[in-house]
């Protein structure tokens, strides 16, 4: 995959720091988006994992994501209203 951006993790809402940040690797942006997502084959269709993206990377973070199968939609994010990291 050529320019591949993957999730590493990263601060969310809920971390002492209080700045959430872009989940793409090595990004360290604010967060603007909240990817939200499900992986079917390990969740259950109520669960949902929130991935958070800067605007530069959430296109690619969906596109990763709905390739699989697993996305979800794609909202703003919410400072302290994550349902699930």
């Amino acid at each position: 995959m050529r320019n591949a951006v993957f999730y590493s993790g990263g601060v969310t809402s809920n971390d002492a720091s209080g700045t959430a940040i872009c989940s793409a690797k090595g990004c360290r942006q604010a967060a603007a988006w909240s990817v939200v997502w499900n992986n079917p084959k390990l969740h259950a269709p109520e669960r949902r994992k929130v991935w958070l993206a800067c605007e530069e990377h959430r296109q690619h973070l969906a596109d990763f994501l709905d390739l699989r199968g697993f996305l979800i939609g794609v909202e703003p994010f919410r400072p302290g209203s994550s349902d699930d990291a």
